[in-house]
């Protein structure tokens, strides 16, 4: 994080990348972030709950601690984060901020593929996160948004940390079709932010044009 930081910096991009390790599985390490953010930045506008992992455990044969693993980073580390970034702006009466969760076409859909089901099942969870959230804003009388991204398959280590055990599979696994890209997110989450005031966008579900699942 601190290299690509360095990157964004020589690079010439306005604003400033600060990375901060937390650990995502861990509340405590997350509360230490929310409240370094609110010491030396004042506090959280957006947040963007990007952090995603799966484990190869089916449910029939998958082991606990991997589910466990899912649960802790997919569902509660998104809660919890949402949860903090909320009182952030309430706090500081911010009226506009924005709550973007990264969820997955697995969110939506349950695909044949026993190693992503109980994936599958933490992202379903997101969707109805993200929804229910919408509700709550809406009876805290905020004009707080919330929004989720779906995409379908992305280039990025998600491949490589699924099967960990089989790097030339998480390889192929990109090169059987022209995938996705980080900018494509990052244009997505911009689109997101840039809607006017009264807009308040749900779900963006986007695949690469090859994907068929």
């Amino acid at each position: 994080q601190a290299k690509l930081a360095a990157e964004c910096q020589s690079a010439g991009y306005p604003g400033t990348l600060i990375p901060y390790k937390c650990d995502l599985s861990n509340e405590e390490e997350i509360l230490s972030m929310f409240s370094a953010i609110k010491t030396l930045h004042q506090g959280v506008d957006v947040c963007i709950n990007n952090a995603g992992l799966a484990r190869p455990e089916p449910l029939l044969s998958g082991k606990t601690d991997g589910w466990r693993t899912m649960i802790d980073v997919n569902v509660m580390a998104v809660s919890i984060c949402t949860r903090e970034a909320y009182q952030s702006m309430k706090e500081r009466n911010i009226d506009d901020g924005h709550i973007i969760n990264i969820n997955s076409m697995n969110g939506h859909s349950v695909v044949p593929q026993s190693v992503v089901h109980f994936y599958s099942a933490t992202k379903y969870a997101v969707t109805a996160l993200t929804e229910g959230l919408r509700q709550e804003l809406r009876e805290a009388k905020t004009h707080i948004r919330a929004t989720c991204i779906s995409p379908g398959l992305v280039e990025t280590g998600f491949a490589f940390k699924l099967h960990d055990n089989d790097p030339e599979r998480a390889a192929a696994t990109y090169e059987s079709i022209r995938c996705l890209k980080a900018e494509d997110m990052a244009n997505a989450v911009i689109y997101v932010l840039s809607a006017p005031p009264h807009v308040q966008i749900g779900d963006i579900q986007m695949r690469p044009t090859e994907q068929i699942s």
